[in-house]
């Protein structure tokens, strides 16, 4: 019994070598070394190669790609704030030029857009809550799910607009407003036909007209 503790105390299992667990018995680390160092040159060549400009220009290609977030730049050809995503609460825009502006899921709630020109804007699932839109030309203006209740759009001219979604209205003025082809739903459209008045100063046209309220 002696005999066999001592073996057991004092006998030390053979451990593989490192190499032996990591490489193939064809591969030394050697090899290894050698296959990555001209990994590595080959490489360098090729940034060097490039030069200066072309390398960044490289360089600003491939953040575009990994994340289109780090090349955006501006919410739209006229405006070159960032506006999409954005908290914009009681900003003013009036009488300002945002034509094709992004505005996508924007908070910008009494935000002042009086008489600005957003021909072509969009408003995607932006929230507009006692926004002030009065006189605004919004023509083809996207508004698809966005929240534009209880805001101004008197005299404002809203011709070939997106409502689609859940797109609502509710509480909001619409005198004079043109809503001329505007796709709305219907629940939307006998809303706004309840509250329509007033002829839009600039196409001419009867509210309750451009709702097809009759």
């Amino acid at each position: 019994m002696a005999l066999l503790n001592a073996s057991l105390c004092c006998s030390t299992p053979k451990i593989p070598s490192r190499s032996h667990l990591l490489l193939p018995p064809s591969i030394s680390l050697h090899s290894t070394s050698q296959v990555f160092n001209q990994q590595l040159q080959a490489t360098r060549n090729f940034v060097l190669s490039l030069g200066q400009p072309t390398f960044l220009a490289f360089v600003s290609a491939s953040l575009f790609l990994a994340d289109p977030a780090l090349a955006f730049k501006g919410g739209g050809p006229y405006g070159a704030g960032v506006t999409r995503g954005q908290d914009l609460s009681g900003k003013d825009f009036s009488g300002k030029t945002l034509i094709k502006q992004d505005f996508k899921t924007s908070i910008l709630r009494q935000a002042n857009f009086k008489g600005a020109n957003l021909l072509g804007a969009s408003f995607f699932d932006a929230d507009l809550t006692g926004a002030d839109l009065s006189d605004a030309d919004l023509r083809g203006a996207d508004f698809s799910l966005a929240n534009v209740t209880k805001a101004n759009l008197s005299n404002a001219n809203l011709e070939g607009a997106l409502a689609t979604g859940n797109t609502s209205f509710r509480g909001s003025t619409i005198n004079g407003a043109d809503f001329t082809d505007v796709p709305l739903r219907e629940d939307q459209r006998e809303y706004l036909c309840k509250v329509a008045d007033g002829v839009n100063p600039t196409t001419g046209n009867a509210t309750r007209e451009t709702l097809l309220c009759d």
